[in-house]
């Protein structure tokens, strides 16, 4: 058992604690956000993620999971810090360092001889070394480890990981950090410190770039009459590719891939490197937006002024309660600039929205709608009483940018069904 510091309970930091302290680990999750830590004392947890609350709960009751507001001399007793602070993005697109700055200023009068700070948050190249000059101690050791956790999954992803990278200059201090981590079976990589912190990049840049060459697929079928589904299983069932980031979809975001799209571009920029693939990427995705919107109003016979959309899904992804860069928020601000009404529900949301309103219960948000879209794949969608949809809306259009609807059941019920690249 090692006693571990987690700083920042936010969704890396608190899915980190807790199950650090599930594999017997006896840890603290520090913050300078009493609220949110005085909530956590309770128990509660405001993210919306499987299992988590639970674990949280179960460790606090075993004692293997505490919280504490502010940086005082009782972490000294810590071994290992595990630094999970948030890297919003600056207006010039470039990661803004100063959450870990101030964090690794904190900890440098109160962190023992021979500790490890661990970088989990995903920080630009070079992010290692800046928080090595302000430790500033020769005792002290700064390794890099990226998380890659899925929102919706990250308990399962923490738990069952496809690798577990360690960025260090030190072999043996790697290997230490990744004794943490020994009840786990998975493959393990160490690495440079610029290597790991690239990695993590990398990997984002990928999976969006691959989401958004599916969604060009998907716009191509469209046009030659070819069916997405069809295409994307002929394509994935090759090894090389694989059925895995093949859905086509109403444009990724979320809180990682376009910061960090944007962060590698500005990465590679100051490196002297242009990255066109990359830039192209973000600049179709930030079109597939227009392009929903364009299909809605195709669909409408090209009018939007005054009609009601429906947007069933507010969150970028299923299963949270996370509305950053939400692809269902950049359509209805489309839909909305061009005169539509649009009407939106969502499980986890409940506040209003400027220019949206929400409803708290999806049937209510369809009535006197001319078109429904699906814009998050909520399981509870494929259960709609269709004919009672049907009823309630003026039209019975439907959008489906998550192909996860049956088209038959409902162009069955007298609907005009579209997904994308079917």
């Amino acid at each position: 058992m090692a006693q571990i510091a987690v700083v920042g309970t936010g969704y890396v930091g608190l899915t980190t604690g807790a199950c650090l302290a599930l594999l017997g680990h006896d840890v603290v999750c520090v913050d300078i956000n009493e609220s949110k830590i005085n909530m956590l004392k309770q128990g509660t947890v405001e993210i919306v993620e499987d299992q988590l609350q639970d674990i949280t709960q179960d460790m606090m009751f075993k004692q293997r999971l505490r919280f504490q507001f502010g940086y005082d001399s009782t972490l000294s007793e810590c071994e290992y810090f595990f630094i999970c602070v948030p890297t919003p993005q600056n207006e010039d697109g470039t990661a803004d360092l100063s959450f870990l700055r101030t964090a690794a200023t904190s900890l440098k009068p109160l962190v023992r001889s021979g500790a490890v700070l661990i970088n989990k948050s995903t920080v630009p190249v070079g992010s290692t070394t800046v928080v090595e000059e302000i430790i500033d101690r020769e005792d002290i050791h700064v390794v890099s480890n990226p998380e890659f956790l899925r929102e919706g999954s990250a308990v399962q992803d923490f738990l069952n990981p496809d690798r577990i990278v360690v960025g260090s200059k030190n072999r043996q201090v790697a290997e230490r950090v990744l004794s943490l981590f020994e009840s786990l079976n998975s493959t393990h990589l160490i690495c440079s410190p610029e290597s790991s912190e690239t990695i993590k990049y990398a990997s984002n840049a990928f999976l969006a770039t691959k989401l958004t060459y599916v969604n060009a697929i998907a716009a191509l079928c469209e046009h030659v009459g070819a069916n997405v589904d069809d295409v994307i299983r002929g394509v994935g069932l090759d090894r090389r590719i694989g059925l895995e980031y093949m859905n086509p979809g109403p444009g990724w975001g979320g809180s990682c891939f376009p910061k960090d799209t944007q962060a590698l571009i500005r990465i590679a920029e100051a490196s002297g490197y242009d990255f066109p693939l990359l830039r192209g990427v973000v600049d179709l995705n930030d079109s597939q937006f227009s392009r929903m919107v364009d299909k809605i109003a195709s669909m409408l016979l090209g009018e939007l002024e005054n009609k009601v959309v429906a947007l069933l899904g507010l969150t970028f992804k299923a299963n949270t309660n996370d509305l950053r860069e939400s692809p269902s928020i950049r359509i209805a601000s489309i839909l909305k600039h061009r005169g539509a009404i649009v009407h939106a529900y969502d499980p986890t949301v409940s506040e209003q929205m400027p220019d949206i309103r929400i409803f708290t219960d999806a049937y209510e948000c369809c009535s006197n709608a001319q078109i429904l879209v699906i814009c998050t794949e909520w399981n509870e969608f494929l259960h709609l009483d269709i004919e009672k949809v049907g009823l309630l809306m003026d039209q019975k259009n439907v959008l489906d940018t998550r192909n996860m609807l049956n088209p038959e059941t409902w162009i069955e019920s007298g609907f005009t069904y579209r997904g994308v690249g079917r």
